[in-house]
């Protein structure tokens, strides 16, 4: 192990992140970077008090020239979504903070992958890419893992299987715009269909589903640091796994200049490819439909200069 994880922003999915890597041994160096520096320095301490008995991995609150030797940059920082907001309504206040943490590590940066799970992730991804210029697959979001676990989950539970029999995808935007890949489902390695209403019900809870939670306990951390370890355990040690991340797309489906997820092989540089599996009729109807939306949406939202709003 001789790798070195820094993680910008340590509110609870920041910190989450940093124990999920401490736990599993992951990391060799992690280094916890917030503006609150009170916060950070506490966050460190709490969590390095439970290092002794769990790993030898290095915890420390630090700053942004302490990215440099980074195999792994992961950005959390942002606002988080109030009861009743969709992601979309965070993206004035977290693209102007995403704006300030691209020029912060352009000015520190010596390699290694961005991972981005500020909402909303898919414009976040978007315009971060833009800005820092990297080469492609280097830099990509979390988008629609975390909706893909949830599947997964609800799948499990509706055939009576167990969580990790089950092997399926939801594509697209990461919340509003999600779509299930209900054509390529599979449990124990075999193809599965559901009739439209059973169809209608999982999608429905798993739109809904983040909403429950945020209204039960304020936030989501614990499923999107579990998938953010799921991701880092790939790029930290080369193993080439599929998951539905968020990058922009050149292409794909005719879809280009934006953010959206698609499977794609994570590895030690990112996104290695992504992959444009056949999709159903109204699968295509659906991607492109999420993806005209997202597009009007952006605009606004982006500098002129950026070839997204031209």
């Amino acid at each position: 192990m001789n790798n070195k994880v820094a993680v910008i922003g340590t509110g609870y999915v920041g910190s989450c992140i940093a124990y999920t890597l401490l736990i599993r041994s992951m990391a060799q160096e992690v280094v916890l970077i917030d503006k609150d520096k009170y916060k950070c320095n506490a966050e460190v301490k709490d969590i390095r008090h439970g290092v002794p008995n769990m790993g030898s991995s290095r915890v420390y609150a630090g700053d942004y020239k302490d990215i440099k030797g980074c195999s792994l940059i992961i950005i959390t920082a942002g606002r988080n979504r109030r009861i009743g907001e969709t992601r979309m309504d965070l993206a004035t206040d977290n693209l102007d903070m995403a704006r300030l943490i691209s020029n912060e590590i352009t000015k520190h940066y010596d390699g290694g992958v961005i991972l981005i799970i500020t909402n909303p992730v898919d414009v976040v991804t978007l315009m971060m890419t833009k800005w820092l210029a990297l080469p492609k697959g280097r830099v990509f979001g979390t988008g629609c893992s975390l909706d893909s676990s949830r599947f997964n989950c609800i799948i499990a539970d509706h055939v009576g299987a167990a969580p990790d029999a089950v092997n399926a995808f939801v594509i697209g935007q990461h919340g509003e715009g999600q779509v299930p890949f209900w054509s390529k489902v599979l449990v124990d390695g075999k193809p599965v269909s559901f009739d439209s209403e059973t169809q209608k019900e999982i999608e429905t809870q798993i739109t809904e589903i983040s909403g429950y939670i945020i209204g039960g306990k304020g936030r989501t951390h614990y499923g999107i640091a579990a998938c953010v370890g799921y991701l880092a355990n790939a790029i930290l040690n080369d193993r080439g796994i599929t998951v539905s991340v968020s990058s922009v797309l050149t292409g794909e489906y005719g879809i280009c200049d934006i953010a959206l997820s698609l499977p794609s092989i994570v590895s030690a540089k990112g996104i290695k490819r992504v992959l444009t599996e056949p999709l159903s009729e109204e699968e295509y109807t659906q991607l492109k439909k999420v993806a005209a939306r997202l597009q009007e949406q952006i605009i606004p939202l982006c500098p002129p200069s950026l070839s997204v709003c031209q």
